[in-house]
């Protein structure tokens, strides 16, 4: 259960691309008791637990932004042009609730959608672009946008902070379990390492701006120099239909998910071995992936400083990159117990044979 209040203030917290800032604070508020914490100057949080000896340094890193929007114009009319903070599928969007961050807090708004009486025969299956689209937040107009809203030019957006428990009690949905989720298990795991031994240095990264090239994650992994590295995601689940016509590789339900290939990186063998190793002989439910699209902070990692060890832990999430995502809490029991298993095997000897 604390595990779930945890990952509800995080999924309802706001943190676009580059205004991460209630995600630090969360993650910071959970762990300055327990780890040291650092900062870069990118906007990433580090917090570092030292155990038996030094070395290796074990990074577990997990992005703390979400897709989101930033406001690019304003009409005479009041409503707002905006642009998208990473991929968007621009189908989504019409009718679909909004927040904004102005100056005098937060304001709701809708993406206007346009009712199917006022549509020409020839305009009913066009797809509409995100460049033709505006949010309307009730205003008259650009003057009391500003004063009354305190919205401008470069103000974020996300969905409307939404978690719920579905009739299944595994079942939950949510804003921004990409990638909240990973937050989640770095607390968690932080929480439940406090007391054990372990013959490493964790070092635990909440990074900024992944979903818009991955930017965190350079500037983190030339900070912490790690040994190794366990990215820690919510990747887009396949186990719905029209996705995949094969056994699905990342489904609600199918455990923690270990990825062995995207586009950004190919996954180290040995690694990746000794990671299915540990969940078999732990019983532990996994499922294997080989993603054709997208990528992973794990992109910039493994290939910084002479090279990072890498590997990417996932908990699938339903609809991920839009409003609401769906996740099974049996798979984020998987990745932390795969997580905790395998942080204890990680000594020196062990690290460097990868």
């Amino acid at each position: 259960m604390e595990s779930i209040k945890l990952l509800e203030r995080l999924s309802l917290a706001f943190g676009p691309s580059g205004y991460e800032h209630e995600i630090a604070e969360i993650m910071t508020g959970e762990l300055k008791n327990k780890t040291k914490v650092k900062k870069d100057r990118l906007g990433s949080i580090i917090f570092e637990k030292k155990g038996l000896d030094a070395q290796p340094r074990i990074m577990l890193a997990a992005h703390m932004d979400e897709v989101g929007f930033i406001i690019q114009n304003i009409t005479k009319k009041g409503f707002l042009r905006f642009y998208p903070i990473g991929g968007w599928v621009s189908q989504t969007l019409p009718g679909q609730r909004i927040i904004i961050k102005g100056k005098k807090g937060y304001a709701e708004g809708i993406i206007g959608s346009i009712p199917p009486h006022f549509l020409k025969k020839k305009e009913e299956n066009k797809k509409m672009e995100i460049e033709d689209m505006l949010i309307d937040i009730g205003a008259k107009s650009d003057k009391q946008v500003k004063e009354l809203f305190g919205i401008e030019i470069g103000s974020f957006a996300t969905p409307l902070p939404y978690f719920s428990k579905m009739k299944n009690p595994h079942l939950f949905m949510g804003k921004a379990f990409d990638n909240r989720i990973g937050c989640a298990l770095i607390i968690n795991l932080f929480h439940r390492m406090e007391k054990e031994s372990h013959p490493n240095t964790l070092v635990g990264a909440g990074t900024v701006q992944e979903e818009v090239g991955l930017r965190g994650a350079k500037t983190v992994a030339e900070y912490v120099k790690p040994d190794m590295a366990i990215v820690l995601e919510a990747p887009p689940a396949d186990d719905f239909p029209g996705i995949t016509k094969d056994k699905p590789q990342g489904a609600l339900g199918g455990g923690v998910q270990i990825r062995c290939f995207d586009p950004t990186m190919i996954g180290n063998v040995k690694l990746k071995e000794l990671v299915i190793e540990t969940a078999e002989k732990n019983r532990i439910k996994y499922q294997l992936a080989v993603r054709t699209g997208g990528g992973t902070d794990a992109g910039a990692i493994h290939i910084s400083g002479i090279g990072v060890p890498t590997i990417v832990f996932g908990v699938p999430v339903r609809y991920t990159h839009s409003h609401i995502g769906m996740m099974n809490t049996e798979d984020y029991d998987s990745a932390l117990k795969l997580l905790f298993k395998f942080l204890k095997r990680l000594n020196k000897e062990t690290v460097a044979k990868l």
